[in-house]
């Protein structure tokens, strides 16, 4: 039974992909159909790319911008030594044929599946098993495509490593790495896993969810998104928590388009996921693995301590891990900053009991500093993402939750009333309770008319925001 049907892009000519259930499999098939290509052809092919792989830059590793460079210098390589080859070819074939010989020098047939923005995980098990991927709609499906070789996934992996100045061997068999696109990679060797070498990809969107986005897709409704952007214009500090892949990243770097542009942000991460509006005041800083010789290491501690001294009015942690991060990132609350991140915590109550616990292990008297916590759901079964709770830390109490999602009505609901928030915002800006809501509700305006007129990339909805701010409405 066919589930769905669609076509990815491959420069000038369609991958086809169907998805479909098949007798005696347990789970749906991922199959996808690239054009064919004849033997002729195929040989002039390994014959272009002998030629362009001697041609590759010996380095330890590419920044983004250089490695994009690259390959579009290698496409176009191609395309030339095609027309010498294989006199007569049209523009489309031309440049599907470059895209293979290109994607072969990298991650082969793998790089068509990032092509895919319906995909936000794929992963090689074993050289013996098929791909499978985690599909938006579907979730976990097996593909028809299958790795020749352990060989070649340990080839994969170290190919990743380099570009980004990672090493992955029997010495050090697990890797944490990105690729240029920002994807990240998590790569194991056996017999640590002990069917074979792996490789984890985690997709990210190549156009980032934004405020208007999450509403139309019932992630956040109208009323939660104008309360945070109040308290986000208002530095009001949060934690973004929820479980694995429930969108808490994404949801951070959507209510970051709320800071006023005239502020400075330094957001510190493991792997840059943040993708902020460019005319934002905004440094990305990111660890550094040692070297081989355990070397050059900068850690999230070191820049966590070193932002400090960058004049910032807001820190962004990507993830709260450990205790003396977890420190300095409170510490910089309690000396005038907005500090916000994330962590792994499915209810607001347990956020706190995370944040006391080990390997956190802070004060409680410390965490009930944080005024705002912000909780997001993944609901596997039917494959939606949503805002599960609004709540605020109460100092000597349960947290406040003010808005929650309700699972069978698939609404979020008000089950509270503002306490902790409305205090800080009228002690801070004078405002009374009538025009905070006020303030608020111009903001659900402000939301609805980038709803309706279809507002929802990164820059225009950054836009939009900084002309509320300048104008007011």
């Amino acid at each position: 039974m066919k589930l769905a049907q669609y076509n990815i892009p491959c420069d000038g000519l369609n991958a086809k992909v169907e998805i479909k259930r098949i007798p005696g499999e347990y789970v749906p098939i991922y199959k996808i159909s690239l054009p064919f290509i004849e033997e002729g052809t195929l040989a002039a092919m390994d014959e272009i790319k002998r030629k362009l792989t001697s041609q590759v830059p010996v380095k330890t590793s590419f920044n983004p911008q250089e490695y994009k460079r690259l390959v579009e210098q290698f496409k176009e390589k191609a395309k030339i030594l095609l027309e010498k080859y294989l006199k007569g070819i049209d523009e489309k074939t031309k440049g599907y044929l470059a895209f293979t010989i290109v994607s072969e020098m990298l991650l082969g047939r793998i790089e068509i599946l990032l092509k895919d923005n319906l995909l936000e995980e794929i992963v090689i098990n074993n050289s013996k098993e098929p791909i499978w991927v985690y599909h938006k709609q579907f979730g976990w499906l097996k593909t028809n495509m299958i790795i020749s070789s352990e060989s070649q996934i340990e080839n994969y992996a170290r190919m990743i490593g380099r570009r980004v100045g990672r090493t992955i061997n029997m010495l050090r068999p697990l890797m944490d790495a990105h690729l240029m696109t920002g994807d990240r990679v998590n790569a194991t060797l056996f017999p640590i896993s002990t069917k074979g070498n792996t490789l984890t990809i985690r997709l990210f969107r190549r156009n980032p969810f934004t405020i208007p986005d999450l509403i139309k897709n019932g992630t956040v409704n109208y009323e939660t998104a104008a309360l945070i952007w109040e308290a986000v214009q208002y530095e009001i500090s949060a934690i973004v928590s929820g479980g694995t892949a429930s969108g808490k990243t994404t949801f951070l770097n959507a209510i970051l388009s709320f800071v006023p542009p005239n502020q400075r942000i330094i957001s510190i991460e493991d792997t840059r996921e943040l993708n902020l509006p460019k005319f934002l005041h905004w440094v990305p800083l990111t660890v550094r693995e040692p070297n081989p010789e355990g070397k050059g290491a900068v850690t999230m501690l070191d820049l966590l301590v070193n932002s400090l001294r960058m004049r910032p009015d807001r820190i962004v942690i990507g993830e709260i891990r450990r205790e003396r991060e977890a420190e300095v990132l409170f510490e910089a609350m309690h000396t005038g900053h907005s500090v916000y991140g994330t962590l792994h915590a499915n209810t607001a109550t347990e956020t706190i009991r995370r944040m006391v616990s080990p390997p956190i292990n802070l004060p409680k008297e410390e965490v009930e500093d944080l005024p705002m916590v912000l909780v997001m759901y993944r609901h596997r079964r039917l494959g939606i993402r949503r805002l599960f709770q609004v709540g605020e830390i109460i100092r000597g109490k349960n947290p406040n939750i003010v808005y929650q999602w309700q699972p069978k009505e698939d609404k979020i609901k008000k089950i509270g009333e503002l306490k902790r928030i409305n205090g800080i915002m009228k002690l801070f800006t004078g405002m009374s309770d009538e025009e905070i809501k006020r303030d608020i509700d111009g903001k659900i305006n402000v939301l609805k008319e980038m709803v309706k007129k279809n507002i929802s990339g990164l820059e225009e909805v950054g836009k939009r925001i900084n002309q509320y701010y300048v104008e007011g409405k």
